[in-house]
């Protein structure tokens, strides 16, 4: 017997969608939905396409520019600022709250030690797009930094190869940016999947949407230290994680050697780093996931047909990622009663 798990890639009026099969036992639908109460209802209800369509028509274009711009300059682009999208959502909502800088009252959340490894090329994109835009008299101070973030993450996705989703817009801005919120807010690298869904499903996104938003990991990069436990003491006994590939532990020991500079950071995605596509989960089934809470998508039999899945079309894997990233974007959403639009990103 089997699920079919009906997924919207286009928000609005005609929609398209996807199908994906699942076996009925191997899917659970975790935590709250988007639309359990009339409080998530109403936010939702805030979010348009056309959000600026009088106040800054042209808005989409000019950030997509901007951030072209900065994808060419580095690759780094892309999971940078898809990473700086994930880390703000998850903490306090998609408000822009972590692009807010530190001062001599308060630390904010990008320097809690989980936040210390976000890229500074994200921050440096957000930047420039908020400059392009503000550079147009009719947007100045219009449009907020959340929904600059928002466009910006869309469009590295769809300039590494991934799919081009319409994002929803009228996010505020919030008010606040501590690094006590962040707390146990972020999924670490030894997680297992009940603690994955368990903290997924806090931001009302399923078991699927998870694995599917795992998927960014194709573009992505990790320091050394974040996985060293797996190729050098795995359980304090001194031996390999049994679940790695022989051959890719070996290759992940030859470039990240014991005392290896805390600096040195390599691609998530051995086979095609640059390319925002599939074969992450075609790693996964070779035994090939970086971290554990990658690679527990696979030998965990409650999430591995949803890998297999996704391993199986690159179209199936981008239209639930397109349209986890568009839930992903509604969590915790600001208004006018309870954010602005910041003149400057980094200061509330």
């Amino acid at each position: 017997m089997s699920l079919l798990i009906v997924v919207v890639l286009n928000v609005g009026s005609p929609c398209s969608v996807t199908f994906v099969s699942v076996p009925c036992s191997h899917f659970t639908n975790f935590g709250p939905q988007i639309f359990g109460t009339s409080e998530l209802r109403n936010q939702i209800n805030q979010l348009s396409r056309h959000h600026y369509a009088k106040t800054c028509p042209n808005v989409e274009n000019i950030v997509r520019e901007a951030v072209k711009k900065k994808f060419h300059q580095t690759f780094v682009t892309v999971p940078a600022t898809i990473r700086l999208f994930f880390h703000d959502c998850f903490v306090q909502g998609c408000d822009a709250s972590v692009l807010v800088s530190s001062t001599g009252n308060n630390k904010a959340e990008k320097d809690h030690p989980d936040n210390l490894s976000l890229a500074g090329d994200g921050f440096d994109t957000v930047i420039k797009a908020k400059a392009a835009v503000d550079a147009v008299p009719l947007c100045r101070n219009k449009v907020s930094c959340a929904d600059i973030l928002a466009m910006a993450t869309r469009d590295v996705i769809a300039l590494a190869g991934g799919p081009f989703y319409q994002v929803e817009l009228g996010r505020f801005d919030g008010l606040r940016s501590k690094a006590s919120d962040v707390n146990g807010r972020l999924p670490q690298p030894e997680f297992n999947l009940n603690q994955l869904n368990s903290l997924f499903a806090a931001n009302g996104l399923t078991q699927t949407e998870m694995i599917a938003l795992s998927g960014a990991h194709t573009v992505g990069f990790s320091h050394c230290n974040k996985f060293s436990k797996r190729v050098y003491n795995f359980k304090n006994k001194s031996r390999v994680d049994p679940t790695l590939n022989e051959k890719y532990a070996s290759e992940l020991r030859s470039m990240c050697p014991r005392n290896v500079d805390p600096r040195i950071a390599i691609d998530m995605d051995p086979a095609t780093p640059r390319s925002f596509d599939h074969v992450y989960f075609k790693n996964l089934q070779q035994g090939k996931g970086l971290f554990s809470s990658d690679q527990v998508l696979f030998s965990d039999p409650r999430s591995k047909p949803t890998v297999n899945a996704f391993a199986s079309s690159s179209k199936i894997f981008h239209a639930n990622f397109a349209a986890a990233m568009t839930k992903l974007g509604r969590v915790g959403i600001k208004n006018a009663q309870n954010g602005n639009i910041r003149t400057d990103c980094s200061v509330i």
